[in-house]
């Protein structure tokens, strides 16, 4: 997919005719084209043309293919190196690609195929573009190169310097929380803490003195004074997660302590003025919880003055081969093994799967296969595996039932070969609905047309 028509490729061969030809032949593509007549030539653009592909000959006089595969991996691992050789050297190939050179061609080459090549590892390419890393600190946990993402990280940036309370929707997994971080960190309030509570994970009367707090002999079992979670964060942020779960009690508490600013503890007569900047999080749709009359509406408007809603994975494909590279390189250490990367039809799988537990679920998968990897390469056996075992592992009742829901529809544009007034029939719904169904699942009913298995 080439949505960036103008990707950066830096081409290295010591022979100038083949330069000169490949360098036409890219151009010709539309690619920016950087060349290098050699190997440390190669090493010293880098930085400068910032390539998202590297071409480079095998054999060249001084410093040869591998050794600049090698230097580049040490400067910018995950970038893709294509090699080419000449036919006698096929094994030091196969060699080179267990290392994690992302593919080789043999001399004399079709033109097709070298285009195949070039388009496959910018699909996967992991050359991401990332700023420069000096002021990036602050949203340094989140590996992106997703337009989607990078325009709610700018917009993150600039709500951050305020004290608007923020709400962030998204599903199950997609980094609700790095973005609370992410705000926390670039905010006035960095020095002060930043406190997390998962408001579904905690019962009701729990839930309550954690929050607010409670005095000694409170309750059966307040042994001693307990400041609770808003007075421990003062001066910082305090992040809810899953906000929608909290009980309709709590939140008429709550919506009291943001009006105030002030929260008393549970079995206290004094209370005490709290500075805190709320940031919220769910992955339900408030509005229709405020309809369902499971939520205040008075609360969801003091939590919601500015939100973000976060993308699912399948929404940012162009992330996974970043991702999936980054916990790879955090995992494998942790079980003392050497691991250069994904085989490419690995990573081919891993891009174009479901994902309906995001980013959470993709280092689960990654964790699996590199604990059972046994090559310096996870090859693409592993990870299928690991995805279908996902399914086997329970799933929470939002993934079952959106995960069902999709299989239901394929199953439905199949027997109807894409005829959406049909399918819609039989799932007894009426054709808009339906339509906003497919969307959801971005599945798109012309791919069924006649598509007879």
């Amino acid at each position: 997919d080439m949505s960036n028509p103008r990707a950066s490729v830096l081409i290295v061969d010591d022979d100038p005719q083949l330069l000169r030809l490949l360098s036409l032949r890219l151009t010709k593509e539309g690619y920016a084209v950087t060349e290098a007549a050699s190997g440390e030539q190669a090493l010293a653009q880098l930085a400068l043309a910032q390539p998202q592909l590297v071409i480079t000959d095998l054999r060249m006089s001084g410093m040869d293919g591998m050794a600049l595969f090698d230097a580049i991996s040490q400067t910018r691992p995950g970038l893709p190196v294509i090699i080419l050789t000449a036919h006698g050297t096929i094994p030091d190939a196969v060699a080179a690609t267990r290392r994690g050179v992302f593919g080789y061609l043999t001399k004399p080459f079709e033109a097709r195929d070298l285009m195949h090549e070039v388009e496959r590892a910018l699909a996967l390419s992991l050359a991401s573009r990332v700023p420069a890393a000096d002021d990036n600190a602050w949203r340094s946990h989140i590996i992106t190169r997703s337009p989607l993402m990078d325009g709610i990280l700018s917009e993150a940036r600039l709500v951050a310097d305020g004290d608007a309370s923020v709400l962030i929707s998204g599903e199950s997994g997609t980094g609700k929380e790095l973005l609370a971080r992410a705000i926390h960190e670039i905010s006035p309030r960095r020095a002060r803490p930043m406190i997390a509570i998962n408001c579904g994970a905690i019962p009701e009367q729990l839930l309550e003195s954690e929050l607010f707090g409670h005095v000694k002999g409170a309750f059966t079992g307040a042994a001693r004074d307990h400041k609770g979670l808003f007075r421990a964060a003062d001066g910082g942020t305090l992040f809810l997660d899953e906000i929608g779960d909290m009980p309709l009690p709590l939140q008429v508490k709550l919506l009291r302590v943001l009006q105030e600013r002030q929260v008393r503890p549970i079995g206290s007569t004094q209370s005490a003025t709290v500075d805190v900047r709320i940031v919220s999080a769910t992955h339900r749709d408030l509005e229709q919880e405020i309809a369902a009359g499971r939520f205040r509406e008075d609360l969801y408007y003091r939590l919601n003055v500015v939100s973000f809603t976060l993308p699912p994975l399948s929404e940012r494909r162009e992330d996974i081969p970043l991702l999936a590279s980054h916990f790879l390189a955090q995992q494998a250490p942790k079980y003392r093994k050497e691991i250069n990367g994904f085989a490419p039809e690995g990573m081919e799988l891993l891009v174009s799967a479901a994902w309906p537990g995001n980013v959470r679920q993709l280092l689960n998968i990654v964790e699996k296969t590199v604990a059972l990897c046994t090559t310096s390469v996870i090859p693409a056996a592993l990870v299928q595996r690991a995805l279908q075992r996902q399914g086997e592992d329970l799933a929470s009742l939002d993934d079952a039932k959106k995960g069902f829901e999709r299989d239901y529809l394929v199953r439905l544009l199949k027997i109807t070969e894409g005829n959406v007034t049909q399918a819609a029939r039989l799932a007894k719904r009426n054709r808009s609905e339906f339509y906003s169904l497919l969307h959801r699942h971005q599945l798109d009913p012309a791919l069924f047309k006649s598509a007879r298995d």
